[in-house]
């Protein structure tokens, strides 16, 4: 018996030890992940972007108070991006914390994203879920454009925002339309990556999050769940689907639990430049 009490207890302490450490990786600095990406419709002549990309903030969990947000948009700000893209899912729905903040608090912190083709966003099932309403308002206060299953001319590029899949209110043949009426590169910002399949292949870039990398992924086993329907195909990272380059970011929030392991936070800057002719 007391061998048995001496088992759990050293079970009960690598338990806690564990969700401290993952508590811990999920308030660490995001991690800039760098890629440069060649685009077959970049107009000749025009200057790379560089752009930031930013996916699930989800303000208001115990991970991400309001300051820690404030503290992300100056390290992006370091970056010196010529545009900033915010992925949706800006908001926190964990009920149980203790005065979370409202939305403007919330998303005040993104009035200070600071590049010169300005601030651009699409929403996330979360958002949905909470206000469409009072999220479209606190990101038109703080100087970010919505996008929805609409585009619009953005330097030398076309960009395309797709509303979220994950609820049911994407409209990828409305976006895609929209972004063939405007010259320049074609991208698309959205929510998540389950739209790529019915993207067609002269949209050159698709960015997404919601996935979170699988966000506690275990060594040998990797994530018990990816919250697509596709699985791991475009969970994470960088992938193609054919002649599209798809960027999903593991986020800067979380969903459900505030614990990461083997998915830090992250911030992409992607760089466009024009493809050899």
């Amino acid at each position: 018996m007391r061998n048995v009490v001496r088992l759990f207890g050293a079970l009960l302490i690598v338990g806690i030890v564990t969700m401290a450490f993952m508590y811990m990786v999920a308030q660490r600095d995001p991690v800039v992940r760098r890629a440069t990406v060649a685009m077959p419709d970049f107009p000749v002549g025009a200057r790379p972007v560089r752009i930031a990309f930013l996916a699930d903030t989800h303000v208001g969990a115990p991970d991400m108070p309001p300051a820690r947000l404030t503290q992300i948009v100056r390290q992006v700000n370091g970056l010196h991006p010529d545009l900033v893209l915010l992925g949706g899912d800006f908001l926190s729905d964990k009920h149980w914390v203790p005065r979370p903040p409202n939305v403007a608090e919330a998303l005040s912190a993104l009035s200070q994203l600071r590049s010169p083709l300005g601030t651009y966003a699409v929403l996330g099932n979360h958002d949905h879920w909470r206000s469409v309403r009072e999220v479209t308002a606190g990101l038109e206060a703080n100087d970010v454009h919505l996008l929805t299953n609409e585009a619009v001319d953005v330097g030398p590029l076309s960009l395309g925002g797709a509303d979220d899949a994950f609820t049911g209110h994407d409209d990828v043949r409305a976006t895609v339309g929209a972004m063939r009426r405007l010259k320049g590169a074609r991208v698309m910002l959205t929510h998540s990556p389950d739209v790529v399949p019915s993207v067609p292949s002269d949209v050159s870039l698709i960015l997404a999050g919601h996935t979170h990398c699988g966000q506690i992924r275990f060594p040998l086993i990797g994530a018990l769940y990816y919250e697509s329907r596709y699985g791991s195909r475009f969970a994470c990272g960088m992938t193609r689907d054919g002649a599209k380059r798809v960027i999903t970011s593991a986020g800067l929030g979380t969903s459900m639990l505030p614990l990461r392991l083997g998915a830090v936070p992250d911030v992409w800057l992607v760089t466009l430049v024009p493809a050899k002719r």
